[in-house]
């Protein structure tokens, strides 16, 4: 059985709309039958009392007849003082006073006349009329002047047919407009999903249908294409770093397998050690780009990191101290209490990253600073909120070639790697500048490369840590 909000939302609106249009418009049927009521009974009530009132003026001026003479008010009566009717019309002769609505005659500051609706009087009948009495004082004596008329009924069967037919005809028309508006308002939708639908991995270059007119549903069209293109850039990345690690991997297997062909078609046995130890090379070359594969899975997996309150000087002095002897002599010019909020172990990657990428290129010298810059503006930042409190400085800087500026970009791309970074370490991964700058940039950082005389230059910035300014 299918619940209420198993329907669509046009059949929703539909309902609500009629079901809200039937009861004002019955609610006003109701109004308007009840005031026509009331002017149906006004009238009537005067008609009545105009009667009375004329029959008193007869009786004053002793012109009445034990006979009254009717026309639309055919209920008439004359009664005495002492409560016999004394005229009266054709259809109330022979009959009692109607009713009783006036106090006895003589009573003090008693009304001259009264008006009401009897129902179920034995003079006249079981219907309700409306009746008027009125009391008229002569010289020594005094009348009372009964008038009535059948009362109006509560809804006239015409009206009634009349506000029926109209209630019905509003609501029909209420809910079909707002089927159709709606219909009409959900037409772009339906077009959206079925783009939707057709848009597969295959084609993700297709984009939903964007309506002209700026409502909610044309915003929601473009967040649609908003999505599909970050979803089509995240596809294009994914595929590119399967192929890029393929190629990648391809390279020490199959150096790998050549060195096994090799060493089993060689009569000397000698061989096998030369072998190995190429084979523990590739493996190594192999297990550094597996790693490295693994810490940027994490790292797209926006997996957030610790938040500890880091000194750069002492993360630079901790991990060059415990860094194998290298040929390049590396300077030091830390700044101490240079403090930031992130995770130490993934700054200790990119800091190794970093000092490996220079030990690859430098000459025969490695710089490494840690500064700080108070205020946005000192730290290059200008206007970005994530260094309201200041900058941390880390550059690292070699004596090498250098890269050209056209070229700093697409090095922190991943498996991106210049001619001469190949021909200098053809063992490398491709993956650390990458590595690197995401680490930075999850750590609400920069990375970039900035200009420098000689060699390059990288340069991290984060925020400082917001005691650290004092």
């Amino acid at each position: 059985m299918r619940t209420w909000k198993q329907y669509s939302v046009r059949t929703r609106c539909a309902v609500y709309s009629g079901l809200t249009a039937a009861l004002l418009s019955a609610l006003f049927a109701v109004l308007l039958a009840g005031l026509f009521h009331r002017l149906d009974t006004a009238q009537v009530t005067d008609v009545v009392d105009g009667a009375a009132s004329r029959i008193a003026l007869n009786v004053q001026r002793g012109r009445v007849h034990a006979r009254l003479a009717h026309g639309y008010v055919a209920n008439l009566q004359v009664a005495d003082s002492q409560g016999r009717v004394v005229a009266a019309s054709a259809p109330m002769s022979g009959k009692g006073p109607m009713t009783s609505l006036l106090p006895p005659a003589g009573t003090p500051h008693a009304a001259p006349n009264a008006r009401a609706v009897i129902c179920g009087s034995t003079a006249l009948g079981h219907n309700c009329h409306i009746v008027v009495e009125q009391r008229v004082y002569g010289v020594g004596h005094s009348w009372t002047v009964y008038s009535a008329a059948p009362a109006p009924p509560l809804v006239d069967p015409g009206l009634a047919a009349l506000l029926i037919a109209s209630v019905l005809a509003i609501t029909g028309a209420v809910t079909y407009t707002c089927r159709r508006i709606v219909g009409e308002s959900l037409t772009p939708v339906d077009a959206i999903r079925s783009e939707l639908d057709e848009i597969t991995v295959t084609d993700p270059a297709r984009r939903v249908p964007i309506p002209p007119h700026e409502d909610e549903i044309h915003h929601l069209a473009e967040s649609v294409n908003h999505t599909l293109t970050r979803l089509q850039g995240a596809m294009e990345q994914q595929r590119q770093f399967a192929s890029d690690a393929c190629h990648d991997l391809r390279g020490p297997v199959t150096a790998m397998r050549a060195e096994v062909e090799d060493a089993m078609m060689a009569e000397d046995h000698t061989l096998a050690t030369t072998t190995g130890e190429t084979l523990l090379a590739t493996l190594d070359r192999l297990q550094a780009i597996i790693g490295d594969l693994l810490i940027i899975a994490r790292l797209d997996a926006k997996t957030p990191g610790a938040r500890d309150r880091v000194d750069l000087a002492e993360l630079v002095t901790a991990e060059l101290d415990a860094r194998h002897p290298s040929t390049k002599h590396i300077e030091r010019e830390l700044s101490p209490g240079v403090l930031v909020l992130g995770d130490r172990l993934r700054l200790a990657r990119l800091l190794a990253n970093l000092v490996n990428n220079a030990d690859r290129h430098a000459d025969s010298r490695i710089t490494i600073k840690v500064s700080r810059a108070e205020g946005e503006a000192e730290g290059g930042q200008d206007g970005d909120p994530r260094f309201a409190t200041g900058t941390a400085i880390l550059e690292v800087l070699d004596d090498g070639a250098g890269i050209p500026p056209d070229q700093r970009d697409s090095v922190f791309q991943r498996f991106v790697r210049l001619g001469e970074s190949r021909a200098r370490d053809p063992g490398g991964t491709g993956l650390g500048l990458a590595i690197a700058r995401q680490i930075a940039e999850m750590s609400d950082g920069t990375l970039c490369i900035a200009d420098s005389v000689r060699g390059a230059r990288f340069v991290l910035r984060l925020p400082l840590a917001p005691k650290a300014r004092s």
